[in-house]
């Protein structure tokens, strides 16, 4: 029996298979997603007897959720796709890696499953413009001008490049670099 963040359970078998419910349950994640993306500060699990609720963060952002109460541990399934960072009174700060879907568990005390989430990570979409030339590509954020902003899934010469620059810039700001001396 799976759990979705804060107590909600999966529901038997026979009520998965009714297409109301699933259209219903489906509009609800939507709607849940929508709602979190326009400004929601903290996600905060509710007892449901659908599937695990799907939590959206996008890469190199971070998302606030509560846990359940009595949550002793957390669980990601693939800490490559998400992290996340235990904070006091239940707070969990999530953070996007990589591309991906995952999964996050919450087990109290004696190893009972009290939560579990699907956890989406997904590319940014405001303002990321991407230059495909031939089979190499390029990200550039307009936030009003144009800039190079590596993203995963750039060309390796692209992404080598402008990351080595940043990299610079930073040691040379924090006097920590060969540029710097």
């Amino acid at each position: 029996m799976g759990v979705v963040p804060y107590g909600f359970s999966e529901p038997p078998m026979q009520q998965r298979a009714n297409p109301s419910r699933i259209a219903a349950r489906t509009l609800a994640a939507v709607l849940l997603s929508v709602w979190s993306a326009f400004g929601c500060p903290t996600v905060k699990a509710q007892p449901t007897t659908g599937a695990p609720t799907i939590v959206t963060v996008t890469v190199d952002n971070a998302k606030v959720i509560r846990l359940p109460d009595r949550t002793q541990t957390v669980i990601v399934g693939n800490p490559i796709i998400a992290d996340v960072a235990l904070q006091k009174n239940g707070v969990l700060i999530l953070t996007g890696k990589s591309f991906g879907s995952t999964n996050l568990i919450a087990l109290d005390a004696s190893g009972s499953m009290l939560a579990e989430s699907t956890i989406s990570v997904q590319a940014p979409q405001a303002a990321v413009i991407t230059v495909q030339r031939g089979l190499d590509r390029e990200s550039y954020s307009c936030t009003p001008n144009c800039q190079p902003s590596i993203q995963l899934g750039d060309a390796t010469k692209y992404y080598g490049d402008v990351s080595g620059q940043a990299e610079a810039r930073r040691a040379m700001a924090t006097g920590t670099g060969a540029a710097a001396r």
